[in-house]
């Protein structure tokens, strides 16, 4: 086994840790991971840590269900319009976007190049939604919102979390607080739910365009799972919300590298 894949494998843990101490934001991590240490195309990446995402929060919601902290029936209802994105994202959407973006005199912004850089765009959102208070996103629970609007929210987190690979749990939860009214731990938990069924459907599409390595995709899996249940244990003992803004934090650091190092390429 080769330095950078033992590497990697130590960064499938760190992500189910936080998955599991935090309750979300660890599937960001994966896309880099796979990216700039295991050398793998942000295609293959994006799709792989779908499966990866989907898998371990299949764990998460499980865990979630059993102490009443996930509505299945919201959740199901909620992830109708962003599994249907997800899904289409992945499997029309990816396939064929340009090649080549942009190409201005020496510069030339390619496909993999463009989807990082709005990974990393959306990691700056993931780290606003984690260094805010729980007050803030409280207080979003006065505001009415009407379910068509709930639906159209729905088809752009879907194509949104197609075209980067992450869950999006942290573009779900302040939208279950806000259409559903869930107080932040149940929605935490029903996001898993969502996050689960969009994940696993979505990388359903990408079955259709690229080979996987079953044997890596599983291994990977099966040591962020190790790292949800470790990262659950551990929760007990550690302040939930000082880890999560801690780890926002560290996401806006890796946000701006990301930035750095596509400017760069």
């Amino acid at each position: 086994m080769e330095f950078t894949e033992i590497l990697g494998y130590i960064g499938a843990l760190i992500v189910g840790l936080v998955l599991g101490l935090v309750g979300g934001g660890g599937s960001i991590l994966t896309v880099p991971i796979m990216v700039y240490i295991l050398g793998y195309n942000p295609i293959i990446a994006t799709a792989y840590s779908l499966f990866v995402v989907g898998s371990s929060s299949l764990v998460g919601s499980f865990q979630k269900y059993r102490k009443g902290l996930a509505d299945v029936k919201i959740g199901l209802v909620f992830s109708f319009p962003s599994f249907l994105a997800v899904y289409f994202s992945r499997r029309y959407l990816v396939p064929n976007l340009p090649e080549v973006f942009l190409n201005v005199g020496s510069y030339t912004l390619t496909k993999e190049m463009a989807i990082m850089t709005f990974f990393a765009l959306v990691m700056l959102l993931a780290s606003y939604s984690m260094i805010k208070t729980k007050k803030e996103i409280e207080e979003l629970k006065s505001i009415q919102q009407a379910y068509y609007k709930t639906f159209i929210q729905g088809l752009v987190i879907g194509t949104v979390t197609g075209i980067i690979g992450a869950g999006g749990g942290f573009l779900y939860v302040p939208a279950l607080v806000l259409w559903a009214k869930l107080p932040m731990k149940k929605a935490v938990g029903t996001s898993l739910i969502i996050v689960t069924i969009n994940s696993l459907i979505g990388f359903g599409g990408d079955l259709q365009t690229i080979k996987v390595e079953w044997l890596f995709l599983l291994s990977f899996s099966a040591i962020t799972i190790v790292g949800i249940l470790i990262g659950g244990l551990l929760s007990k003992f550690v302040s939930g919300k000082k880890l999560k803004k801690g780890f926002g934090w560290f996401t806006l650091l890796m946000a701006i590298y990301i930035l750095y190092k596509e400017t760069q390429a």
